[in-house]
């Protein structure tokens, strides 16, 4: 679950958000759309932590974002970004790895669960063939999938991306929303992902988000394009 209560965030003098309210519930998959520079790269921040000054609040997980330290949201939202992480020499499985690092030890030794997590998340996203591949020979598709696997590790029940599918061909576009799609469904997350792709994001989604001159709606997928605000601001008519 992530709600927001009478939410602003913005630069300056510049508000993106205003006085917003929303819930989006547990096991959904919801885009968030906007024309560029409307604040949805901002809004993710600030959901999973790394952007504190706005005012109201936002809840992950029942947390309240902004009143809890970074290592304790590491356990309720996971974020994956639009960077390509390709470590020189470092494989998928310790790159997945990774995300179990808010519940290891200073030295970051897994216990057999952690192992046991970090192999069902490559499972989950199809990636256990390339468990010992390294970063740098892995696709732009191939990649995002490791890093959707390291957030699944983390074992966060709300899982933000930012703009996924961006450099990938279309058939990996539609794999990778079907299986943003699974996680939320299957495995119950609240996956909340930015994106342009308005075709799939239609077709996939349960609920749309739209950031529109500082103002945030949030609604079915249905209703949202019933409504014409997609077509408003993107010249995206109703079908």
């Amino acid at each position: 679950m992530i709600r927001f209560e009478s939410l602003s965030i913005g630069y300056g003098d510049r508000l993106l958000v205003r006085d917003a309210c929303a819930e989006i519930p547990d096991g959904s998959f919801t885009a968030l759309l906007g024309r560029n520079g409307s604040g949805k790269s901002t809004l993710l921040s600030a959901i999973c932590g790394a952007k504190r000054d706005y005012s109201g609040k936002i809840y992950a997980d029942s947390v309240d974002v902004g009143s809890v330290p970074q290592y304790r949201l590491a356990s309720a939202v996971s974020y994956v970004s639009t960077e390509r992480v390709r470590v020189p020499g470092m494989t998928c499985l310790e790159l997945v790895s990774l995300g179990r690092a808010p519940y290891t030890g200073w030295d970051g030794r897994l216990s057999d669960k952690d192992r046991e997590i970090v192999l069902h998340a490559l499972e989950l996203t199809g990636m256990e063939g390339f468990a010992h591949r390294r970063m740098e020979r892995m696709s732009d598709g191939e990649c995002q999938r490791v890093m959707i696997a390291r957030a699944l590790a983390q074992d966060t029940p709300v899982i933000l991306l930012d703009e996924p599918t961006s450099f990938l061909d279309y058939p990996n576009r539609r794999d990778l929303c079907s299986l943003l799609a699974g996680l939320a469904h299957d495995e119950g997350k609240t996956v909340l992902c930015s994106t342009h792709e308005l075709e799939i994001a239609l077709g996939m989604c349960d609920f749309a988000m739209l950031l529109d001159g500082g103002r945030l709606e949030f609604m079915s997928v249905a209703a949202m394009v019933e409504s014409g605000r997609i077509g408003e601001v993107f010249g995206y008519g109703k079908p």
